[in-house]
């Protein structure tokens, strides 16, 4: 009998489960992670996401920016750029590749300093030092000028010129600083408070050439930025060129987009000055002329309305001579009111007076005295009518007229009328009422109807 010989049994990986593996331990072992290369093989299919790979002098490695990312990046690379990106490690399952998944990229060299200049920019808008109600307006008038700015430069060269030709009268003081390096910021600090201090200019010019974010930096220090918020005097900032934004330009009360910007803003035309001098003194003349004729026109009518003193007394008499005659006729209407208001009174008074009460009511009592007898003497009247009507019913009804026609009321010994003969017995006494006198008699015979 063969011996049968028992084989392990293998745990066998297919190709998506190791990739699917390899991925999960890759993801789970680094962070997200900052990465700086350069551009390479730089691919934008219509899907909108970007594929590259992102190398140094030693080796690369394939990465992937999806779109949702991309579109916040704001610029598009290129090969051959040098960018930091933020991003995790991964692997593409389907083909086995090791890639990195960018979530954030910015321009390498710049970026720290593009960081550094974001958080100091949201920092001074919180503490309101870019608020609109906190910036100075420019005099109406200037006559002196100050700018801070390095005295070799060709910022200078362009402001000196400008203002040359635009308005040569005007005073220009030059606070001269280093406009790059490590003291350049201090130095503009140092400057700005000296300028506030002499007090000597209307307006101050804080400008420098163009370049890159780092030449430029000088403008975006705290410090100074404090300087130009605190600074008395309205500054103009003219630093960089048009597409240079600063925080110096944010914080000053004007910004120019270049130095010679700046100095046209702060000094006006002086062909356009003295046309405007003309035209004022043009209005001006004209503004006298229309005064003098208004001035005389109003003289002409004050002396048509002029008059005698005589008149106006004789006006006045005949108005005092009128109102006397207003003021006689108003006393003597307002006597007869007063004269048949009394006469009212006095007929009210009158009637209320207590001697006329007292002979009205005793009138009143008179008539109801007569009328009192007048209802008595009927009252009795009527009664004696009505005695007179009821005797005669009663005579009519009376006993006593029956009797008087001939009839007689008998009654027993106990005064019972006897009314049946049945009630009698022979020997009784019985009493008999005539019409006049009474017969007492003893019954001897009954008869019964």
């Amino acid at each position: 009998m063969n011996a049968i010989t028992s084989t392990p049994l293998r745990d066998i990986y297919s190709i998506s489960r190791l990739n699917r593996e390899t991925r999960s331990l890759l993801e789970g072992s680094f962070p997200l992670l900052w990465v700086e290369g350069e551009i390479s093989n730089f691919a934008r299919p219509v899907s909108g996401h970007w594929y590259f790979s992102l190398k140094d002098e030693a080796a690369q490695v394939r990465c992937a920016m999806f779109r949702n990312r991309n579109s916040v990046a704001g610029f598009i690379p290129k090969n051959g750029d040098q960018v930091l990106i933020r991003a995790r490690v991964g692997l593409y399952e389907a083909r086995g590749d090791f890639q990195i998944i960018a979530e954030h990229m910015e321009a390498a060299g710049d970026g720290a300093l593009r960081r550094a200049f974001d958080e100091l920019k949201q920092r001074l808008q919180q503490q309101g030092l870019f608020a609109d109600e906190h910036k100075q307006t420019l005099p109406a008038m200037i006559n002196s000028i100050g700018v801070i700015t390095s005295p070799t430069g060709a910022a200078i060269h362009d402001i000196l010129t400008t203002l040359k030709r635009r308005y040569p009268s005007a005073r220009v003081i030059v606070y001269p600083v280093a406009v790059q390096g490590e003291q350049s910021s201090k130095q503009i600090t140092s400057m700005i408070q000296t300028a506030a201090d002499r007090n000597e200019t209307d307006v101050l010019i804080l400008a420098r050439g163009g370049g890159s974010l780092e030449d430029l930096w000088s403008f975006n220090e705290e410090i100074v930025a404090q300087a130009i918020y605190h600074c008395p005097l309205p500054i103009v900032s003219g630093v960089g060129h048009e597409v240079d934004v600063t925080i110096a330009d944010l914080v000053a009360d004007f910004r120019a987009a270049t130095p010679t910007a700046a100095a046209e803003l702060v000094s006006p035309n002086q062909f356009e000055l003295r046309a405007t001098l003309q035209f004022l003194r043009s209005r001006l003349v004209q503004s006298r002329r229309r005064n003098h004729r208004h001035i005389q026109q109003r003289l002409n009518w004050t002396a048509k309305r002029l008059r005698h003193p005589g008149r106006r007394l004789q006006e006045f008499a005949q108005r005092i001579d009128d109102l006397q005659t207003r003021t006689a006729k108003a006393i003597r209407n307002q006597i007869y009111q007063n004269n048949l208001q009394q006469e009212l009174l006095y007929e009210k008074l009158t009637a209320l007076h207590p001697a006329q009460q007292i002979s009205a009511q005793r009138q009143y009592c008179q008539t109801l005295a007569k009328s009192l007898q007048q209802n008595i003497k009927q009252q009795l009247h009527n009664k004696q009518q009505h005695f007179i009507s009821q005797t005669k019913v009663l005579n009519t009804v009376s006993p006593l007229a029956t009797l008087e026609r001939g009839y007689a009321i008998v009654t027993h010994h106990n005064n019972t009328v006897v009314k049946d003969s049945s009630t009698l017995s022979i020997g009784d006494k019985i009493s008999t009422r005539l019409h006049s006198g009474k017969i007492k008699c003893n019954i001897t015979e009954i008869e019964n109807d």
